[in-house]
């Protein structure tokens, strides 16, 4: 469990927060297997037994009072009985307890209604195949399903099922592979003619990979698009008379959550569906009216973003309440570049605890990486992370891909949720009277429940060949992070102590949650504003502004000069108002793409998050020697550092470019053993996702991908928008919007 607070000395009130202009939070990496310093949790059992606050209900740490009897809570500063058992436990062997030894645990605990009995569950994964596709897409999912049966554990139970304008189940575990079709009717309301149930039984559907892994395979090769004939058949004509598709998504969805509901808390815990998409749901219940994507927003004087960012129909939402009902989690694989409305579609997923994927086209698709690194991390299920604090401070809002518990304030659900998954929350005071430096230090208490499938060792049973298959149950985990932080005695102190990461975090959830309510346009102001107050308030802080003759401002420090810590806020400010999450429909980007940059944002941990918003330029003087680790994204960095190799890493894209003066010498591309390609294989590795990897040498190939990066230029990609400012120019408009605030 990785948290980085915002501010690492915490502001001591109300006046003090306000005036130092600052975003006051923390962003948790719950799952983490290690801190923020690489620093693993203390392990043990009998987390059911750790004792409680009778009153704010916290959890025993190293940082509590602890007496012969009773032990007083740290955070609320109640005094607490102990149980016999406890105090038997604390006599004896205190280094035997993590709880005693660390302020970082994870306990196991018995799992709910089970009588103490191992719950056994299989790990359950069902692949929905989007048919009205092209052969090209056909051809990329075969891939992407041949990487994920490698990836899946022995003993997992998968399943394969299409859809168009008809269902198509899969029975693979015959000699041959048999596909048994429910037709959808075209004015679907969701009603299928027959349940999937009674057209193949569920225990049918699904197969043992390890058993069936050739005939999952051979079935995948069976799969080939619906044919413009059969669709259109199946379809009819539309609205004034347009042709419809046929990829009824919607009901497909439906009726696979409904029919693997059926077996949720007996052969399995949690299943995963992958689905995957080459285009909009055209076709009965949930299908999406994409004509919307073609309005001419700007002649009617309407805000684009504003009308393309709100779902149109609330029916995957509903969806994914079901989904988290059935046990079941989405994961969705959009392969297009036309328009698909995922901001409709995102919830499915989201909401569900899975992941959105978008890919352009299917050349350059790194599909099957991705799916082959998701199911090779260690996932966790069925979470409640819950967030305490000491009594003079409290969480205020809090951001991620979960939600809230109805009853329980400051209690968020996790459906599923991996070592990469990362949320935020900022704080407020209880009161105004603030924390004292002279008092009990501020501390933070972070619960992550969880459950993991773990793997039975030894066989049950030695007399059926199924019974030797392998075994999974359900343990339930208790992981707890407890921190105590200082106050700061004033605001340079508070200045001094800033995580620039974080902040960035934390104003990416912001913006993309007032783009989202109000335009992107909002969102814009919203951050600009915000380092438009931030800069005034440390120029007053540090009493820089210089005054001519009266009280007028001559000249204010925009760089953050006195302050290292708040340097990089400017340019990641800078960055991203650049990047397509925060420019405008009129410069080009596409609405599908922002929401799935808003999705990948919101889950991002913060130095991810930075190089994907400010990429890393370094450069080297020969592949085997780095030269320098960072410069600033221009063209004038380039030319002044002299060196002949620039690497460029911007999360998403690994660029290594060789300028057009470097020595014809140097071996292009980098070879296998040298420490550049070390550094990209590292990088690729600790990637969430597959970063693409592209050479360039300048003066000969197409250079624009690593240009485009070099966001400092004025005017850098060329289309000639006006609201396009190199970095200088944003500087002097800061400054001078900072003078007129400070007037």
């Amino acid at each position: 469990m990785a948290v980085r607070a915002t501010l690492s000395r915490f502001p001591s009130d109300p006046d003090v927060q306000e005036s130092c202009g600052l975003p006051w939070g923390v962003i948790v990496t719950p799952f983490a297997p290690a801190d923020e310093l690489g620093n693993p949790p203390a392990i043990g059992s009998d987390g059911d037994l750790l004792p409680r606050c009778e009153n704010c209900w916290a959890y025993f740490n190293t940082h509590c009072e602890l007496d012969q009897w009773s032990w007083s809570c740290i955070l609320c500063g109640s005094l607490n009985g102990l149980t016999s058992r406890s105090i038997e436990r604390y006599s004896h062997s205190q280094q035997a307890c993590p709880e005693m030894c660390s302020s970082f645990i994870d306990l196991e605990i018995p799992v709910e209604g089970s009588g103490g009995e191992a719950t056994l569950a299989m790990p359950v994964y069902v692949a929905a195949v989007d048919l009205s596709s092209s052969e090209e897409f056909l051809e990329l999912i075969k891939s992407a399903l041949l990487a994920a049966l490698e990836a899946l554990a022995p003993g997992s139970l998968f399943g394969i099922m299409t859809f168009s304008h008809k269902i198509g189940l899969y029975d693979i575990q015959g000699p041959i592979p048999v596909v048994k079709n429910v037709f959808i009717p075209p004015d679907s309301d969701g009603a299928l003619p027959v349940d999937l149930e009674d057209a193949m039984p569920l225990l049918s559907f699904l197969a043992p990979v390890d058993e069936y892994k050739d005939r999952i395979a051979a079935a995948l090769e069976t799969l080939k698009p619906t044919t413009s004939w059969e669709r259109t058949t199946a379809a009819g004509q539309g609205l004034d008379g347009i042709l419809l598709g046929g990829r009824g998504f919607g009901v497909a969805m439906e009726a696979l959550v409904k029919y693997l509901s059926s077996e949720y808390g007996n052969t399995f815990a949690l299943a995963r569906v992958f689905a995957f998409l080459s285009g909009p749901p055209d076709y009965g219940a949930g299908q999406l009216d994409t004509r919307r994507y073609g309005e001419q927003y700007a002649s009617k004087g309407e805000d684009a973003d504003l009308a393309l960012l709100p779902e149109q129909t609330p029916f995957y939402k509903d969806l994914a309440d079901v989904a988290v009902r059935s046990g079941v989690c989405v994961d969705i694989f959009a392969v297009t570049n036309e328009y698909t409305d995922l901001a409709s579609l995102k919830f499915l997923s989201i909401e569900s605890g899975g992941s959105l994927f978008l890919y352009s086209n299917t050349d350059d698709s790194t599909l099957p990486q991705d799916i082959y690194r998701m199911l090779i991390r260690p996932y966790a299920f069925g979470c409640i992370l819950r967030l305490r604090t000491s009594s003079e401070f409290k969480p205020s809002h809090s951001y991620g891909h979960f939600f809230p518990d109805p009853q329980y304030e400051n209690v968020q659900h996790v459906i599923c949720c991996d070592s990469f998954a990362t949320y935020a929350y900022d704080f407020e005071f209880s009161s105004n009277d603030g924390l004292s430096r002279h008092s009990d230090p501020p501390i933070l208490q972070i619960a992550f429940q969880y459950s993991i499938m773990v793997p039975q060792e030894g066989p049950l049973n030695a007399q059926s060949e199924s019974n030797n298959r392998p075994k999974y149950f359900v343990q339930r985990r208790l992981r707890i992070r407890t921190l105590q932080y200082t106050v700061a005695a004033n605001i340079n102190e508070l200045y001094d102590n800033v995580d620039s990461e974080s902040i960035l975090s934390i104003l990416v959830h912001k913006v993309i949650l007032a783009s989202l309510e109000q335009g992107v346009r909002e969102g814009r102001m919203l951050l600009h504003d915000w380092l438009v107050i931030l800069t005034a308030q440390y120029n007053d802080a540090y009493k820089l502004a210089q005054h001519e003759i009266g009280s007028v401002i001559s000249s204010v420090d925009v760089t953050f000069t006195q302050c290292p810590q708040l340097q990089p806020l400017p340019r990641l400010v800078f960055a991203l108002l650049r990047s397509p999450l925060l420019r405008f429909h009129e410069e080009g980007v596409h609405p599908d793409y922002r929401i799935y940059l808003q999705c990948l944002f919101s889950a991002l941990e913060p130095t991810s998050l930075q190089r994907a918003i400010y990429p890393v330029l370094t450069s080297y003087s020969s592949p085997d020697k780095q030269a320098y680790p960072r410069h600033s994204l221009s063209r004038a960095a380039l030319i002044t550092s002299g060196s002949p190799i620039f690497f460029l890493d911007a999360f998403t894209d690994l660029i290594v470019y060789y300028s057009s003066t470097a020595d014809p010498s140097l071996p292009f591309p980098p070879p296998q053993d040298c420490l550049l390609r070390s550094t990209i294989n590292r990088l690729k590795q600790e990637r969430s996702i597959t970063p693409k990897l592209k050479f360039i040498r300048g003066g000969q190939d197409d250079a624009y991908l690593f240009e485009s990066h070099l966001i400092e230029e004025q005017d850098v990609d060329g289309n000639g928008i006006p609201s396009i400012v190199g970095f200088v120019s944003f500087l002097e408009e800061v400054t001078r919007d900072v003078m007129e605030y400070m007037k």
